[in-house]
């Protein structure tokens, strides 16, 4: 019984066989931002729009990967280092099944980010950096996270007492302060077109 167990990546189905089957080219949209940016409000609109062409997609976000895969899991810098290199990691099989995976985390450091891209593979990893000034996300803060953090109640928030280290060379910087969501939206969309077709 034991020589049967090894390895069967020989054995196991390719990328480029279901990458084939699904007439797609799978990657990972990393959406990084701060909170209340419109990262999550944007990955869906794009998701929607890809997965309306025809597309398979699955989006990662804080609601289905804190409830879930990261529940064990606080804010402090080694929890944050360990929820993106869970993310990344998970992110990284559903670009192996040929799925255009959409992830939506603030991932606030240059290190962090790139940890995620070298797990995912650069070739795979395009970041889009949803880009909003402090003073318009807490205007949007309806989960009153900022207030929160600014009061003391949360600490090391992003943005408040934890830095945001802004992309130097992001796949694409969309600015939610000064365009409606359906023009970033579209913005992205044929951005991203080329890469995932």
């Amino acid at each position: 019984m034991a020589e049967n167990i090894h390895p069967i990546f020989d054995q196991i189905l390719s990328r480029a066989e279901k990458e084939r089957w699904l007439e797609q080219s799978a990657k990972v949209l990393w959406f990084t931002g701060l909170s209340g940016s419109g990262k999550s409000t944007l990955a869906n609109a794009v998701e929607r729009a890809i997965f309306n062409q025809g597309r398979l997609t699955k989006l990662l976000d804080g609601d289905n990967i804190r409830s879930g895969i990261n529940a064990n899991l606080g804010f402090s810098e080694a929890d944050r280092i360990e929820n993106i290199r869970r993310i990344a990691e998970v992110a990284k099989l559903f670009v192996e099944g040929g799925i255009i995976t959409l992830c939506s985390f603030v991932s606030p450091t240059i290190e962090i980010r790139e940890l995620a891209r070298q797990i995912i593979g650069p070739e795979d990893f395009l970041e889009i950096y949803v880009n909003a000034p402090l003073e318009v996300c807490e205007q949007r803060d309806v989960k009153g996270l900022y207030q929160k953090a600014r009061a003391g109640e949360i600490k090391n928030f992003t943005g408040i007492d934890a830095p945001f280290e802004a992309p130097t060379a992001p796949f694409i910087e969309i600015r939610t302060d000064l365009d409606e969501l359906v023009i970033c939206k579209n913005k992205i969309i044929k951005a991203v077109l080329p890469h995932i077709s």
